[in-house]
């Protein structure tokens, strides 16, 4: 073994230097004295219990949706194409400076912004004793729908809803409410229906 201190050589069975007197610590016993204690740490931690979630008490989410995004997207390239368009043409009248032109050209933008807005607004979220429907922004209103209380399920999507991937889900609500309930433009409906129907079938 060399000494960690000044690097002479220590003959085994030494724990001094005889150079600089400092102790000598065997290598293999560090790493052997680093494992042990790593393995006693970890035999020494807690082993909490898993949670149980099986209860009713505690409600599992199945999914959450909103309205498709697709006619916002679509809204924002129609307003950034017309405010190209109407920037180029503006552009061409000496007359027109350009803090009126830009003001113009960003106020197309508002009209998608508020489907986006009136999109956010609206939120459904089926859990695996109900289904939320979340309405408004700042001050929200929730309707809950017990699983148990809905009799029918119906997938409603047109050929260009079909076409796009989205759709509506129709259902048919027993409570004292009553009447029908639509998830509007859903997309995937057919695969949000399957999943609501999957829950249903734990309430027959």
């Amino acid at each position: 073994m060399r000494c960690t201190n000044c690097g002479a050589y220590v003959p085994d069975g030494k724990r001094f230097c005889a150079d600089c007197g400092a102790p000598v610590v065997d290598p293999e016993e560090t790493h052997l004295a680093r494992s042990q204690s790593g393995t006693l740490a970890r035999n020494s931690q807690p082993n909490y219990p898993a949670r149980n979630v099986e209860s009713g008490e505690v409600e599992q989410t199945i999914f959450v949706a909103r309205p498709t995004a697709l006619f916002v997207g679509i809204g924002y390239l129609a307003a950034a194409a017309g405010a190209i368009l109407l920037t180029i043409l503006l552009s061409m009248i000496p007359q027109v400076a350009w803090f009126v032109i830009i003001p113009l050209a960003l106020a197309l933008f508002l009209i998608p912004a508020y489907y986006h807005l009136r999109r956010n607004m609206i939120q459904y979220t089926l859990t695996d004793s109900s289904i939320q429907i979340d309405q408004g922004l700042l001050s929200r209103t929730t309707r809950n729908i017990p699983l148990r209380t809905i009799q029918d399920v119906v997938v409603q999507a047109s050929v260009p809803q079909r076409i796009m991937g989205y759709g509506n889900i129709i259902i048919d609500n027993a409570s004292e409410q009553g009447g029908e309930v639509v998830l509007q433009n859903i997309h995937d409906p057919r695969g949000h229906a399957d999943m609501l129907l999957r829950e249903l079938r734990r309430w027959r």
